[in-house]
């Protein structure tokens, strides 16, 4: 079963919004019915984002029952590896991310069984036809168009159309990134970002952007990775911030969060700031760190991103607040954390322990 492509006016805006787009939701009931396999993907994804770990699940357990398509059915595992992550079990994680590169890294054409994609194998005049539905992908190109209308950031497109080969692959490499990262082994995990980014890089056809389009006999197609692009950015980040690189995973983390700020998704702009606040505060720009850790408090709040505003609270414990006493901030920002951990727990999430 293949997952349609759905017209961009209609069910995209809608659940994809919430996912990566600028709709906030506190509730799954505030989020519209799934029509389709890809809107299910969606849904736990904006489940995740904000914290709703059982909900998220459930809608992961329901996508799986809905579709045998490898695409999705990777995303699936990947996201529930993601979910895991977030509470720390990483190790669990690496079997879903395992799962998830295992579907579709041998479908791509010109891929090495160790996540390469080899250029050669590439025809830039060849149209850019979607892996799922099997035809170019008119919803990418609406998309696409009012982003150059300037209706959408120049990096919606990767963030709102039906995800391909590419997409679930990339997810499934960064994920097993950070799953290595999180288990100490960072050699694996830059190795894992290099084929990640070896795969990217091979489709890339116009400069740093991200952002492609090819025309064939049926018109224009759009192939926009910001999202991929964005992630791969982050855990680029916390690698080198764990081998002690400060300075290249703060210009990691400004990459990321440039990128973040062309696209539509709120939540990868406050995780980018804050992984912007942890880089600056390691280089000893405190002050910058503090400020930013302010400002993704605030946006988490307005936006219901638990898991974000935990892992704000966390680092905001061991950063100096602009205009405040050292001692109070500490204490408001461990109750918050815990405040955090146990909304968290209510919502399903179980966290390791240490």
């Amino acid at each position: 079963m293949s997952a349609p492509l759905l017209p961009v006016e209609t069910r995209a805006p809608r659940l994809a919004d919430f996912a990566f787009g600028p709709r906030r939701h506190r509730s799954a009931a505030e989020l519209p019915e799934p029509g389709s396999s890809v809107e299910i993907w969606w849904r736990a994804v904006a489940l995740g984002g904000t914290g709703h770990y059982a909900a998220a699940r459930t809608a992961l357990r329901r996508l799986r029952a809905s579709t045998n398509d490898p695409v999705l059915l990777s995303l699936a595992a990947s996201t529930e590896g993601s979910l895991r992550r977030q509470l720390g079990w990483h190790a669990r994680a690496a079997h879903d991310d395992g799962h998830a590169a295992a579907l579709v890294l041998s479908r791509l054409p010109g891929v090495s069984a160790s996540g390469y994609r080899h250029p050669e194998s590439i025809d830039p005049h060849a149209p850019v036809h979607h892996p799922l539905s099997g035809r170019l992908d008119a919803a990418a190109v609406a998309v696409g168009e009012r982003a150059v209308d300037g209706a959408v950031g120049a990096g919606a497109v990767g963030y709102y159309r039906v995800p391909d080969l590419v997409d679930a692959a990339a997810d499934a490499l960064i994920g097993l990134a950070a799953d290595a990262l999180g288990t100490g082994r960072l050699a694996l995990a830059a190795g894992l970002l290099d084929r990640c980014g070896a795969l990217l890089d091979a489709e890339r056809r116009a400069g740093s952007s991200g952002f492609a389009t090819t025309q064939g006999q049926a018109g224009w197609a759009v192939v926009d990775r910001s999202r991929a692009f964005v992630r791969l950015h982050w855990v680029r980040a916390e690698t080198a911030l764990a081998g002690g690189r400060a300075d290249e995973a703060l210009a990691a983390a400004e990459i990321a969060l440039a990128r973040a700020e062309r696209g539509p998704s709120i939540r990868h702009r406050v995780k980018s700031r804050l992984l912007v606040a942890a880089a600056a505060g390691v280089t000893g720009d405190t002050g910058r760190a503090g400020e930013l850790a302010a400002l993704v408090e605030e946006q988490c709040r307005e936006s219901d991103l638990v898991p974000l505003r935990w892992a704000c609270a966390m680092l905001r414990t061991g950063l100096p607040a602009p205009g405040t006493d050292p001692a109070a901030e500490h204490a408001s920002a461990t109750a918050g954390a815990e405040a955090c951990r146990a909304l968290i727990s209510r919502r399903g999430g179980r966290f390791r322990d240490i």
